[in-house]
């Protein structure tokens, strides 16, 4: 398995992930996401907007986006989202995905706090979360519409350590 940026011929397989149902139902994507919608958003990425894609012989895995806010203010914070094929749940793509996203942040972009939404009954992404070194700060009700109702997320932070 190898991370890498996203290229410009990963846009097809990254539009097919977010169209599987479980990954749209836990993101803020909707169903059926256009190839042209997916050739916007990532083929002139902003210099605060990174992709990390998995691949396995050639297969995408999983994909995970980090935004560092533009914000003089917010600079020191970005905000990251994550999916992982169905079929290639359980192996670590997540975790490694996230550590790298971890690595890029706090040793590449002087991050020093990123943040995340996870629904709250998305548990194995709670989980996930949780075991890469991230806390829930709270709860944001009716933070998003999913299949007709206003669902709940959690808010999770991870802060780089202080220097010694």
């Amino acid at each position: 398995m190898e991370i890498r940026h996203s290229e410009a011929n990963d846009i097809a397989a990254i539009r097919a992930l977010y169209a599987q149902p479980s990954v749209y139902a836990n993101t803020l994507q909707l169903p059926w996401p256009s190839l042209e919608l997916w050739q916007a958003r990532l083929a002139r990425l902003h210099t605060h907007f990174h992709s990390l894609v998995m691949v396995e012989q050639g297969r995408l895995l999983g994909q995970i986006g980090i935004e560092q806010f533009e914000n003089p203010r917010r600079r020191h914070a970005a905000n990251i989202g994550l999916a992982v094929d169905e079929d290639a749940r359980g192996r670590g793509v997540g975790r490694a995905l996230v550590e790298a996203a971890v690595e890029l942040c706090f040793g590449w972009l002087d991050v020093r706090r990123i943040e995340l939404e996870v629904y709250t009954d998305n548990v194995p992404a709670q989980a996930l979360f949780t075991r890469c070194g991230f806390e829930r700060e709270g709860t944001a009700r009716g933070y998003a519409l999913r299949a007709g109702e206003h669902v709940d997320v959690h808010l999770m932070a991870r802060h780089k350590p202080l220097a010694q």
